[in-house]
């Protein structure tokens, strides 16, 4: 099974941990948390991941600047808007991006 890396980007802490545990049930899935806008950029140019996900508390400002700094990466990333709605949600969400994990 491919293994997916995650940085997930927002500004509550219970809730990104709480994200990150989710995350890494699965286990060929690894989650790296960001709060700082900045330090997430630079993370993204020094260590391709598969998807940011992007959470709850961040400004309308950070959402664009980060959502703008994917076009000048120069992997494939996918962006997942997840602001709620359980795990199920969560891993519907991901296998959208990649239908080839979905369990058979």
């Amino acid at each position: 099974m491919r293994t997916l890396t995650f940085i997930i980007f927002g500004k509550n802490e219970e809730i990104l941990l709480t994200l990150k545990r989710i995350i890494e049930l699965t286990p060929t899935w690894n989650a790296i948390i960001q709060q700082d806008l900045n330090a997430c950029k630079k993370q993204l140019l020094d260590e391709p991941v598969d998807v940011l996900l992007l959470s709850s508390g961040l400004s309308i400002e950070d959402e664009r600047e980060i959502t703008d700094h994917l076009s000048r990466l120069t992997y494939p990333i996918g962006l997942i808007k997840h602001y709620g709605g359980g795990s199920g949600l969560l891993k519907n969400e991901v296998y959208s991006l990649f239908p080839e994990l979905l369990p058979v």
